[in-house]
């Protein structure tokens, strides 16, 4: 019996995998996958998926989130870069260079844990909303930070433990790696800013006779990493903001589409994958990124941002594919809700 909830929200995967799940469609990767994957090899050339970790640049894309900052590690007083073992000892050839990063994990191509992102939700079916996540852990016990938020309090809790389950680990020991498809935004739709929805993904599913399988990983191109490395560290957040499609998170008939096809993980080079602000589910209580509710909240499906798609979208275009091998680990850094990923496509 599951100690943590009575009441699953809708279009949720709560509860299929096992009452202690924390992985989520991630289930679904299976060993058959890996081998699907692998037969859509067919060159044996790869594509890096993944900006360079200093880009966007600077905080203008996110305030909270400042790009990574290299420091050389440390020996004794003196910096461990370029440091000759000779001032040790005179006999010794070798010249050492070793450095740190200071490091917001989600600040370039990154991955979402299903720690991510939760929501206040009536899991014990007793008129009193919670703090929680997928399946059913909680904010405070299961998820924890420096501060208790939970009650309205704001009250100091002492350590920041990070996520203690859901946490990105889980991903990286499962293994990310399998068959994914390009859906190419902006060959059929160009870099007009639009929520794109269901009707949208099913005009692109036919015209390119994209075959979308349960297990797979989902990729969308809409032209911004483009724009974002053309922009050389400086973002115009303006031109980026008023150009490129994002996935319409309020679409029930998306929404619908991604709970039923059974896919692991949507996949885009914009920052959130959906468009933001979203149009609200209701008028009442709803969330900011309905898509993020969805899919890390309520189903176990994991979100990949800022991914570089585009030179892999127009070499599949040129030879008329849509499907390859996907490799993308995040960090195996216990308790970190997020990971930076240097993803590589095999075709």
């Amino acid at each position: 019996m599951n100690t943590r909830w009575k009441k699953r929200p809708a279009l949720s995967t709560w509860g299929d995998f096992g009452p202690d799940d924390q992985l989520g469609r991630l289930n679904l990767l299976t060993a058959a996958k890996v081998l699907e994957g692998i037969a859509e090899v067919r060159e044996g050339q790869t594509f890096c998926l993944s900006l360079p970790l200093d880009l966007p640049g600077g905080t203008a894309m996110n305030p909270r989130r400042p790009p990574p900052q290299l420091n050389a590690t440390r020996r004794g007083e003196n910096a461990n870069m370029t440091y000759p073992l000779s001032r040790d000892d005179a006999r010794l050839s070798d010249v050492i260079c070793d450095d740190s990063v200071t490091l917001a994990l989600q600040y370039s191509t990154q991955w979402d844990s299903l720690a991510h992102m939760g929501q206040w939700f009536d899991v014990n079916d007793n008129g009193d909303a919670e703090m929680v996540f997928y399946n059913g852990y909680k904010a405070g016990v299961d998820i924890v930070g420096e501060t208790d938020y939970r009650g309205g309090c704001g009250c100091d809790s002492g350590t920041h433990l990070g996520a203690k389950a859901l946490g990105i680990e889980n991903m990286a020991q499962h293994g990310i790696q399998g068959r994914a498809v390009m859906i190419d935004i902006k060959r059929h739709f160009g870099i007009r800013r639009f929520a794109f929805g269901y009707q949208h993904l099913m005009q692109i599913i036919e015209a390119d006779n994209i075959d979308i399988r349960p297990g797979d990983l989902v990729c969308f191109r809409t032209g911004m990493d483009e724009a974002i490395i053309e922009m050389n560290g400086e973002p115009d957040m303006a031109y980026l903001n008023s150009h490129f499609a994002g996935l319409d998170g309020s679409d029930p008939e998306l929404r619908q589409w991604v709970h039923d096809s059974g896919v692991v993980a949507l996949l885009a080079d914009n920052p959130a994958v959906e468009i933001l602000p979203a149009k609200p589910l209701n008028n009442d209580f709803y969330p900011s990124h309905p898509l993020h509710d969805l899919c890390l909240f309520r189903l176990g499906v994991y979100l990949g941002e800022l991914w570089l798609m585009s030179p892999l979208a127009d070499w599949l275009a040129l030879q008329q594919r849509t499907a390859f091998l996907l490799t993308a680990p995040p960090l195996r850094l216990p308790g970190a809700v997020g990971s930076p990923a240097t993803p590589v496509a095999t075709v």
